[in-house]
């Protein structure tokens, strides 16, 4: 079936923090959900969309995702299925991600979180003033 095509595109924010684990083999799985909103004629709805990501994406989504973060998600979208504790058949449709962007600016709060690149970075953070000749010249361009 070539022409056949699978492809989902989303833009939303995550509803709580990324779930990252890792497999026996050690690959790392990240889930989340991210809130997409509909603004129809009448109303505005929200949809909740599962994502799953997998490797090396899984790795940067549960190191630099967390709740709130806007994001464009792209992949396809896939139906498991899986028994419940009662053994009953359960079904849940999931995009399985390829490709991740952070949108948005980062807040001071998000610069901060990131570890210090250089001795001016580390003032800053813990409120520290440098005379400018005692900084080193660590600008990159």
């Amino acid at each position: 079936m070539a022409n056949d095509l699978n492809r989902c595109e989303f833009i939303g924010r995550l509803g709580a923090d990324p779930e990252l684990r890792y497999t026996a083999d050690n690959k790392a799985i990240c889930n989340f959900s991210i809130a997409v909103n509909y603004e129809s004629t009448t109303k505005e709805t929200t949809e909740w969309v599962r994502i799953v990501t997998f490797s090396k994406l899984a790795g940067i989504c549960g190191d630099y995702l967390k709740k709130g973060s806007r994001i464009f998600v792209a992949g396809r979208m896939t139906t498991r299925k899986w028994q419940n504790k009662d053994g009953v058949d359960q079904y849940t449709t999931e995009v399985v991600a390829d490709h991740m962007q952070m949108l948005g600016g980062r807040t001071a709060e998000d610069a901060l979180a990131v570890k210090p690149k250089s001795d001016a970075y580390r003032a800053i953070k813990e409120g520290i003033v440098i005379p400018l000749e005692d900084m080193q010249d660590d600008v990159p361009f």
